[in-house]
C-alpha cells in the first residue's frame, strides 16, 4: 500500500533482515493495527509466506515429510480466519494460502503473534506455553517446522 502511495516503501524490495528489524521495533499495538487492518494483514502473511522457501534448509529436512495449515484469527476467510498452508517434502517448501493438502498439523495463531514468530522476536515455545499457539493434529511437525528455516537474528 506504501509502494503504491508513491512512499517509496516496497515490502517484496526489503531484505529479510530489515523486515525482521521493523517487527522488532514496533510496538505491540503497532502489529496489533497492522493484523487488525484486513488488507495490510494479508500482505505481511503473503510476505511471510512467499519468503519461507528463501530461508528453508533443505538439509535438514531432507527425510520429512509434512504438511502444516496455519489459521490467523481477524480474516476474511471461513471462520474469521485467514489460511495458508507449509508443504515440505522431499527436501523442498511451498507455502501458498490453499495448497489442497491434507494437513498432519494445524497452527492458530493471531496474525501479530505470527509476526513476532516468524521473524525471531519471539519465541514460539512461550507462545505455546501461554496459550497464543494452538496445534490440533500432530505436535511433533510444529515443534520441528522452525528447525527447518534460517531466519536473520534481530538486532
Amino acid at each position: 500500500m506504501l509502494g503504491s502511495a508513491g512512499a517509496g516503501v516496497e515490502m517484496g524490495a526489503m531484505s529479510t533482515e530489515t523486515l525482521v528489524d521493523v517487527v522488532g521495533r514496533a510496538t505491540k499495538e503497532q502489529l496489533r493495527a497492522v493484523a487488525g487492518h484486513p488488507e495490510l494483514r494479508r500482505l505481511f502473511l503473503e510476505e511471510i509466506f512467499r519468503r519461507m522457501s528463501d530461508h528453508f534448509l533443505p538439509e535438514k529436512a531432507k527425510y520429512s515429510c509434512v504438511v502444516v495449515n496455519w489459521r490467523f484469527s481477524g480474516g476474511d476467510g471461513d471462520g474469521g480466519f485467514d489460511r495458508f498452508q507449509t508443504v515440505i517434502e522431499d527436501g523442498t517448501c511451498v507455502s501458498g494460502a490453499d495448497l489442497g493438502r491434507e494437513p498432519d498439523t494445524t497452527i492458530t495463531v493471531a496474525a501479530d503473534d505470527f509476526y513476532r514468530i516468524a521473524t525471531g522476536n519471539a519465541a514460539v515455545a512461550t507462545m505455546f506455553v501461554t496459550g497464543k499457539v494452538k496445534v490440533k493434529g500432530e505436535y511433533a511437525p510444529a515443534v520441528r517446522l522452525a528447525g527447518f528455516f534460517d531466519l536473520p537474528s534481530p538486532r
